[in-house]
């Protein structure tokens, strides 16, 4: 999880800069309309749809864009309807993914994904291949913006947390996933500014990959995540910080 975890850092940051921002309020677009439909349209009682707020209000989606989405989801048309998927498969040097999307199309999507594993030379398994190596978990991410990663860790736990994780400058800190709301709430309330709150599926254990295999697998994801259905893809490769780097660059 820890070199996914850089690599989705290093993600954002291309986002803003690579003229995929519609692609991406796409996406955010679908995760409104979803959660609004599943729990109502006031986020005060829709913990998911708040998430999702957050997520659009942070990749700077206007607020306009973000009112249509919760109207057009609650309000009775018959147009849209998307599923939840899960899809699982292999990836390079026999890694673990696990893809999470929504369609309004499965065969359409189902195709793509597979086009993707195809491509790469992994290959897209049957349901319950890989789901059992990930477990669920509430993820946070805080800069550390010059603070003591130690003390902010310590904060964490007190917090509620259940691990924290360094990675450069920023902290991931996992809770349960009943816990995430609440943990978030204390560490704002304590002074820290909270990047990113999500749930996740978090492998238990990870491969690590060489940097040849390591770019090869990151390749895969980056295709996936790019797939308008797509909303997120989870992994059990390990990624060296100079793998990473040498792809990202």
């Amino acid at each position: 999880m820890a070199g996914h975890s850089k690599w989705a850092q290093i993600k954002r940051q291309k986002g803003a800069n690579d003229q995929k921002r519609g692609a991406l309020f796409t996406k955010l677009t679908r995760e409104i309309m979803q959660a609004a439909k599943q729990g109502g349209p006031d986020p005060a009682g829709n913990f998911k749809l708040r998430l999702a707020i957050q997520r659009a209000r942070a990749a700077n989606m206007p607020n306009d864009n973000i009112e249509r989405a919760i109207a057009k989801a609650t309000g009775g048309a018959s147009e849209d309807q998307l599923e939840e998927i899960t899809y699982e498969g292999y990836g390079p040097g026999g890694i673990a993914i696990l893809i999470s999307a929504l369609t309004d199309n499965r065969n359409r999507t189902v195709s793509e994904v597979r086009h993707q594993f195809s491509r790469a030379g992994g290959s897209l398994g049957e349901t319950g291949s890989v789901a059992w190596q990930f477990e669920p978990r509430g993820i946070i991410t805080i800069p550390l913006e010059g603070r003591d990663p130690d003390e902010v860790a310590l904060q964490a736990i007190d917090a509620g947390a259940e691990d924290v994780d360094v990675q450069g400058d920023v902290i991931e800190v996992r809770t349960d996933p009943a816990s995430l709301e609440s943990v978030r709430k204390q560490l704002e309330a304590a002074g820290f500014q909270v990047e990113n709150a999500d749930f996740a599926m978090v492998p238990k254990t990870t491969i690590e990959l060489d940097e040849k295999t390591a770019h090869q697998a990151l390749r895969l994801i980056e295709a996936l995540e790019d797939l308008e259905d797509v909303q997120r893809v989870y992994s059990n490769a390990e990624f060296s910080d100079e793998a990473v780097a040498s792809y990202a660059g």
